[in-house]
């Protein structure tokens, strides 16, 4: 991959000097970058070395730290790209913030959005989400504060169904972003690890959790979960997945599959 990066600039094109070599970085940064994405999925990211990751693309590991410090620098870089992927798009929590738009539909519209998340970067999904053994993330929200400023919208957004009586008075919208997260990582988990029986709509599966934690919302129920100020975190939601490795074993067979 990089070999041929190499020779694509090594025979000359009209760009500059300096213009050609910030290409030629650019295009061996997302090499590194896509060559560590599937071995970090297909093998685990405790399981994966810079020297792997360095004879994937055939370069020494001595250039790699010349473009990232460590192997947490590059997952970070990856897990950056995927927040930024995931709220790509308009997220629908947006468009429900207007006061002609029903805000339960809203919420619901928003956390499909994070399941379909799932099913368009699968590889992206299970680095942030799935891998337990991933750095924690909290220390980044300098690069990538506006999750923070997502959470907020749509936090606020539920706190608006239940002033318009779409949830119970009173309750709390981070304990009920927290079960909605939960409900539609754990449909993605199974979605993603095939964890399904033959003949069954994983989609349907994921329409119906997610239908039914809304259902249960909706009728009032006593909390026992207390987020805390750690929750904020996206990377805590690593937690509810199965063995690591084996979960990201079966996402990267499921993408070869699917490509």
């Amino acid at each position: 991959m990089v070999n041929t990066v190499q020779r694509y600039f090594s025979e000359g094109s009209p760009l500059g000097v300096k213009e050609r070599q910030e290409r030629e970085r650019e295009a061996v940064s997302r090499a590194i970058l896509d060559a560590a994405r599937d071995l970090f999925v297909a093998e685990g990211y405790q399981n994966v070395s810079i020297r792997k990751i360095a004879d994937r693309i055939e370069y020494s590991p001595a250039a790699i730290y010349s473009y990232f410090p460590s192997k947490d620098d590059i997952f970070f870089a990856l897990a950056e790209e995927g927040f930024h992927l995931l709220f790509a798009s308009a997220c629908p929590a947006e468009a429900a913030m207007d006061d002609t738009a029903d805000p339960l539909d809203g919420v619901r519209a928003a956390f499909w959005h994070f399941y379909q998340f799932s099913r368009k970067h699968p590889e992206y999904f299970a680095l942030m989400f799935v891998d337990r053994s991933v750095p924690r993330i909290s220390h980044l929200w300098g690069r990538i504060s506006f999750i923070s400023s997502m959470k907020a919208r749509l936090t606020s957004l539920i706190q608006k169904a239940a002033d318009a009586g779409q949830l119970p008075k009173g309750i709390d919208p981070h304990v009920v972003f927290r079960i909605l997260s939960t409900a539609m990582v754990g449909a993605a988990v199974v979605q993603l690890c095939n964890r399904i029986a033959p003949g069954e709509d994983a989609d349907a599966l994921a329409h119906d959790t997610l239908e039914a934690a809304l259902t249960g919302l909706r009728t009032g129920i006593d909390f026992e979960f207390r987020p805390t100020s750690s929750c904020d975190d996206p990377s805590a939601l690593s937690t509810l997945a199965p063995s690591a490795k084996e979960s990201l074993s079966s996402v990267a067979r499921s993408a070869k599959e699917d490509s």
